[in-house]
């Protein structure tokens, strides 16, 4: 069985931009979900308004992966699966291991998207040694003093670290040290790697800070709409009590 240690995408070695990668998975989810549909052919249009892009992008995207639409047809569904999966280096198994098994940790492991993915959750790692040997997810628990040797054992070279926030950073090291090139990182701070290993961070607080600033921004706009509305309204009373009783302005009366 293949794993991660033995092969890397080769989006970076085909010149493909960093912007173009990070949409790739969003063109995968949709012709995915096109597939199980059975939908042979989409057209530019449709794929980019089921991923959340407009066409010209979508179409400059597929320039680099060498895939060009027929005119009428559109694009054939099962070979972009092919070919994005390819790209992303999704053809093969990808063994991850999952660092801090709390709540969070808990609900990685049970995801069951790794699988259809390409990727396979080989340990699942944690310091409580309370949780050693429990199985999450029909997975036991493994204490983090063996970290290096399941690294080692499992060819790993993606990481998934779990922790709070004051652990991070070790694990993180940890990780790096026994050869694991690529992090995904769900705790609240910043890592620090050296060249050659990627990070992703998924931060759901700075999210939400995000939408409550946008929430925060539309209530002002909604206040500021109803604070002008008061004044126009107050005109409109001051209009109509200067009228008659059929809105005619009143005749002046004779002194």
């Amino acid at each position: 069985m293949a794993t991660g240690r033995t092969h890397r995408p080769a989006t970076r070695s085909r010149g493909i931009p960093e912007a173009t990668v990070a949409r790739l998975p969003l063109y995968l989810r949709a012709l995915t979900a096109l597939s199980e549909r059975s939908v042979p052919t989409v057209s530019s249009e449709e794929l980019a308004a089921a991923a959340g892009v407009n066409s010209a992008k979508l179409r400059k995207d597929f320039s680099y992966l060498g895939s060009y639409g027929t005119r009428g047809v559109g694009y054939d569904v099962e070979y972009l699966v092919y070919q994005i999966s390819r790209e992303l280096g999704l053809t093969q198994d990808w063994p991850v291991v999952i660092v801090g098994i709390g709540n969070l940790g808990a609900a990685l492991a049970n995801y069951g998207g790794f699988a259809s993915r390409g990727f396979r959750v080989a340990a699942l790692i944690d310091a409580d040694p309370a949780l050693t040997g429990k199985p999450v997810a029909g997975i036991p628990v493994q204490h983090t003093d063996d970290l290096e040797k399941i690294i080692q054992d499992n060819g790993v070279s993606i990481g998934v670290i779990a922790t709070p926030a004051g652990a991070a950073q070790q694990v993180c090291d940890r990780l790096v040290a026994a050869g694991v090139t690529s992090i995904l990182n769900f705790a609240p701070t910043v890592l620090n790697v050296p060249e050659g290993v990627d990070v992703r961070k998924v931060d759901l607080s700075i999210e939400l800070q995000i939408l409550a600033f946008h929430e925060q921004r539309k209530a002002g706009e909604e206040a500021a709409a109803e604070a002008a509305a008061v004044p126009a309204a107050a005109a409109r009373a001051a209009d109509s009590a200067d009228q008659g009783p059929d809105g005619d302005v009143p005749a002046v009366m004779p002194a």
